[in-house]
């Protein structure tokens, strides 16, 4: 049975750095505090690349049941 949800999103930016990037934000914090507050990690995304073949961010994507206010 599905139930209706709904859908947050949070981007964090990548630092770019010599051979590798670093999130701007502690991500993990980040999903620690949503995850106390009902919500449930469904997908880290990194939309499109820099010229340099790496993102420039990814994205968290949550969702939470409508009935867990």
């Amino acid at each position: 049975m599905l139930f209706p949800s709904k859908s947050k999103f949070i981007q964090i930016e990548l630092k770019q750095k010599i051979l590798k990037a670093e999130a701007t934000e502690d991500y993990r914090e980040i999903i620690r505090e949503h995850a106390e507050k009902g919500w449930r990690l469904v997908q880290i995304y990194a939309p499109g690349t820099a010229a340099v073949g790496a993102a420039a961010n990814f994205e968290l994507i949550f969702e939470k049941n409508v009935n867990e206010s």
